[in-house]
């Protein structure tokens, strides 16, 4: 018998509501930050109903709800709507909430722990979820090939954050190396944190040139690297720029580097999600085509991006080589002798709660369905592609490659660019600087969502 047996016709619309809202037992924000008035305080329509073995947790009245969750009431409806930013809007599997409860079961997220110290080695503290951020670096790593025991990393806050200790790395290695600082090269298409990074650590940006695709020109890289012969260089590469869905060719730029001393960290935080589970997986491979030698140093993928993580984190993964090396210069810098160990990281106190909870994503079966969201956003991709060329060619869309889910095109109405949440900027055609948008295809963004938003471009431009 359903659940609206024995209910009143609003009563079942009350069930109806709040189960549109998402907001049951199994569906509350890990962030307890409301406490008990949690429930009161939700939007109209997301307070659990009445009815028979219903227990009413809160008045539904809307003068109990708080304003910040009132203006927020619309948005699990529109949350499919938004394309223009690389965030995967599906709710997670069941399975993921039923994680969070046995995570419950053993404290983590009811009282204090901290991961805080090197993952990898001994805690002083057993407060912390090391053992499943272990796993789960080990099992990320051997997917971006990794040779077996060769890798390092830990759950980072964000992908800015694993970019930070990337380039931090390299910095600490190359200047322990040659007692000069690097310069560091990339493109005016990488994420603009790399910019922010650059200017904290005083580093000298060296820009370089992009092909007309958006990717780092190795020639240009070259010419770039000679005009400083004696400094040692720190190269980040992007597989997946921000806008246009460029990658960087890693191979070309290590040939490049042959013979200098350098340090590749590689930003692949949206497209390092779903690669890996492609024929493009060689891209964001620590090794690949059965080769013995490594490709990049370290790499940074965002986990609130492809994967859908319901909060900002990031993988970081280094070489155990590399890691070493940074670990040695790096204990110079300070000396936690109380924490019985050299950190490794740069953030002192970490979030427990969130490798564990990522920990979820690394298994066998969400590897599987990852490999399922990967086929659909590259074929919606292509269709959307196909739609936008055959009824909007004024638009002059563009994906760069197959290996991207991003189309980019003119920009359209306000109206659309407003509904959709697309992300704007001016890019250079034909020597003009020429406003455009851009359209990131993620698993949320079915055919039927795709369809609505060609339909509005065809009504409101």
């Amino acid at each position: 018998m359903g659940r609206e047996a024995g209910m009143s016709s609003d009563g079942a619309l009350r069930a109806a509501r709040f189960d549109s809202c998402r907001m049951s037992g199994d569906m509350i924000p890990r962030r307890h930050f409301l406490g008990g008035a949690a429930t009161a305080a939700l939007a109209p329509g997301c307070v659990p109903p009445s009815g028979p073995g219903v227990a009413p947790r809160g008045p539904a009245a809307a003068s109990s709800v708080l304003p910040p969750l009132r203006a927020m009431a619309g948005l699990p409806e529109r949350k499919n709507l938004l394309l223009g930013y690389p965030v995967n809007m599906a709710s997670p599997p069941a399975g993921f909430f039923a994680w969070r409860r046995e995570l419950a079961r053993v404290g983590l997220d009811q009282f204090p722990f901290n991961n805080v110290g090197d993952p990898f080695e001994h805690s002083h503290m057993d407060f912390n979820s090391h053992a499943l951020e272990r796993e789960l670096i080990a099992r990320f790593a051997e997917l971006y090939r990794f040779p077996a025991g060769d890798a390092w990393g830990f759950l980072s806050h964000s992908g800015t954050d694993s970019n930070m200790h990337g380039v931090y790395m390299g910095r600490t290695i190359l200047a322990g190396r040659t007692g000069l600082a690097p310069k560091i090269y990339f493109t005016r298409e990488a994420h603009y944190s790399i910019q922010i990074l650059a200017d904290l650590l005083a580093l000298e940006w060296i820009r370089v040139d992009t092909h007309p695709d958006g990717s780092m020109d190795a020639a240009a890289l070259a010419r770039r690297l000679a005009e400083h012969p004696d400094e040692p260089a720190l190269v980040v590469a992007t597989v997946g720029t921000t806008f246009k869905g460029a990658s960087d060719r890693v191979d070309a730029i290590q040939a490049v580097l042959a013979g200098r001393e350098s340090f590749v960290h590689l930003d692949a935080a949206l497209f390092g999600g779903f690669l890996p589970h492609t024929r493009f997986a060689d891209a964001v491979s620590q090794r690949a085509g059965g080769s013995s030698v490594g490709r990049y140093d370290s790499i940074a993928v965002s986990c609130h991006k492809f994967f859908g993580f319901p909060s900002p984190a990031g993988l970081f993964i280094a070489t155990r080589a590399a890691f070493e090396e940074f670990r040695r210069r790096f204990g110079k810098v300070h000396d936690p002798e109380y924490l019985l160990q050299i950190p490794g990281t740069i953030t002192c106190s970490r979030d427990a709660v969130k490798p564990a909870e990522f920990y979820f994503y690394s298994s066998p079966e969400e590897f599987a369905r990852q490999r399922a969201d990967a086929a659909q956003i590259l074929r919606d991709t292509g269709w959307l592609l196909e739609q936008m060329q055959a009824r909007f060619p004024a638009l002059a869309p563009v994906r760069t490659d197959e290996r991207s889910n991003i189309v980019y095109f003119r920009r359209p109405s306000d109206a659309v660019v407003e509904t959709y949440t697309l992300a704007t900027m001016k890019i250079t055609r034909g020597g003009e600087w020429v406003p455009h948008a851009h359209v990131v295809v993620m698993p949320h963004a079915t055919r039927e969502v795709l369809e609505r938003f060609l339909g509005d471009l065809g009504r409101h431009g």
